[in-house]
């Protein structure tokens, strides 16, 4: 009714409802309709505009319709099969710097550059696989990788061949050879027992020059609760040994508890690792393993350093093992391992350096180089959004801006109503980015004036919005495309004055006592 062309006589304002009007008469038409309603819900407008939709049957409903979405869907899948692989891998280097802290001097008084400590990699392993789909059902998997410590090393091949026989299981079949030991065949089984119960069972026959060694690894596994699993784990052959565990990953935390007894190595454990909510997706971590081989008290953390990337670190101090520094870097499906050997003996100034030299060194490169980079990197995502909405974005602002002329004699009709009743009225009310930080001063604040659109959804004395962008509401546009965007809402209400900010996708309903400005303040 509000852009009805007949209610206004000014030709710009007639014109300019026209093309409004025009607008809610093809949202009309859309929602109004059961089939495009069902396609404009699941796909958005985007699925509007795609062709092919008139072959399908008038009467499906929305459920009917997602259904053979995803069937074609799944169908475009399997045609993609042959072209899709799953790499990962990892690169490990092992770093010997016990010269920093263990260092005998007389050993070096003769010899050429003895006042520098002798830092040196002692091993490396390199690891890849890939992932190659055969059918929907078969996928083959082919894997090496290449070990060197203190000069001698060794490399292997494997393919294995993984079929899925039921939404309840899968077998894999192995292959594999290298350089150090003879060929090697595998097998190895998952079957769901239960909903909550499974099995796996891993079989290996290794041939060497001394014969064949045989392995069997069986693992069963259940859902102690939602966020538990226990595990029971027995290991014949190579390293025989029977082990128990339990895990609980809840939101905000990581424990397991294992215990395990074995040839050559028995032990008990307990680890955790603390979550916290935010942004960077920090956690921290410590845990404490006791066995034969000695006593083992790691501790570190990790943290998001950019949208594929999580860098950690973790001192290991132990009995006999002495200290050493771990450092890995995720990069996507990509493992970068780097452990430092630090000294063989406890040494306070060892630990110290282990725990505070990466802190220095992270929150230094944090400050100066990613930081910085990621603010670059995310301006430039946001110039490249806005070069590509810009003419979306000056169209909705003119259909904003139309909308608002079209809107004042009907909000001067509701001020009118609502100052009899005392009700609602909005004395200012902003949409956009605001800058409150004093360390984000230098930004620029991206706000326009939305009193008369918002004025205008007044409804006997209420105000109330869903929980949607406020960027689609009549009379709004989107400032700041790709940015976090607020509502600020300056308010009278039985003649006192309220203020409350919303943010974008918040629901928002007023009056509320809450919002009531304090008179002393």
């Amino acid at each position: 009714m509000l852009y009805h062309p007949d209610k206004h006589r000014d030709p710009e304002l007639k014109s300019q409802a026209e093309r409004l009007f025009n607008l809610v008469h093809q949202a009309y038409e859309v929602l109004s309709d059961p089939q495009t309603r069902a396609i404009y819900d699941i796909y958005g407008r985007r699925g509007l505009e795609m062709e092919g939709w008139e072959v399908v049957e008038r009467k499906r409903t929305a459920a009917e319709i997602r259904e053979e979405f995803e069937r074609l869907q799944r169908e475009r899948e399997e045609r993609r099969l042959q072209q899709r692989t799953n790499p990962k891998g990892t690169i490990s280097v092992g770093i010997d710097a016990t010269d920093l802290f263990d260092r005998y001097d007389e050993e070096y008084e003769d010899v050429p550059g003895s006042s520098f400590p002798q830092i040196e990699i002692n091993k490396m392993h390199i690891s890849q696989s890939i992932e190659a789909p055969l059918t929907s059902t078969d996928t083959a998997i082919l894997s090496g990788n290449l070990s060197t410590q203190n000069g001698n090393g060794g490399g292997s091949i494997n393919l294995a061949l993984r079929r899925v026989t039921s939404a309840k299981g899968w077998g894999e079949l192995e292959f594999g050879a290298g350089d150090l030991h003879g060929p090697l065949f595998g097998l190895k089984i998952f079957r769901n027992l239960t909903p909550r119960c499974f099995i796996t069972t891993n079989c290996a026959l290794q041939f060497s020059s001394r014969g064949v060694r045989p392995g069997l690894t069986t693992v069963l596994a259940r859902n102690l609760d939602k966020n538990t699993m226990g595990y029971l784990q027995w290991r014949w052959g190579i390293q025989s040994a029977m082990n128990t565990s339990i895990v609980r990953d809840t939101k905000s935390s990581h424990l397991t508890l294992a215990m395990q007894l074995g040839i050559p190595h028995s032990f008990m454990m307990v680890s955790y690792q603390h979550k916290f909510q935010d942004e960077d997706q920090t956690r921290v971590k410590g845990s404490l393993k006791v066995g034969f081989f000695g006593t083992i008290v790691e501790y570190g953390a990790e943290r998001k350093i950019s949208r594929h990337s999580v860098l950690g670190a973790t001192v290991s101090v132990g009995v006999p093992q002495g200290v050493s520094l771990k450092i890995k870097l995720n990069r996507a499906s990509q493992t970068y391992f780097f452990p430092v050997h630090l000294t063989d003996q406890l040494l306070p100034s060892a630990v110290f350096y282990a725990t505070v030299g990466p802190l220095v060194i992270y929150f230094a490169m944090h400050r100066l180089v990613i930081k910085p980079y990621l603010r670059a990197q995310k301006e430039r995502e946001l110039e490249k959004q806005r070069e590509s909405t810009a003419s979306d974005i000056l169209q909705k602002k003119q259909e904003a801006e139309a909308a608002v002329r079209l809107m004042q004699e009907s909000v001067r009709r509701i001020i009118e109503a609502e100052e009899a009743r005392m009700g609602l009225i909005v004395v200012n009310a902003w949409y956009g980015k605001f800058v409150n930080d004093n360390s984000r001063k230098n930004e620029k604040v991206k706000v326009i004036d939305v009193t008369v659109p918002l004025q205008c959804l007044v409804k006997d004395s209420k105000l109330i919005l869903t929980e949607a962008s406020k960027a689609g509401l009549p009379g709004f546009y989107d400032p700041c495309v790709g940015e976090e965007k607020s509502l600020k809402v300056l308010y009278q209400f039985r003649g006192v004055l309220h203020q409350v900010m919303s943010a974008d996708n918040e629901a928002l309903r007023i009056p509320k006592q809450s919002h009531r400005i304090d008179a002393d303040g």
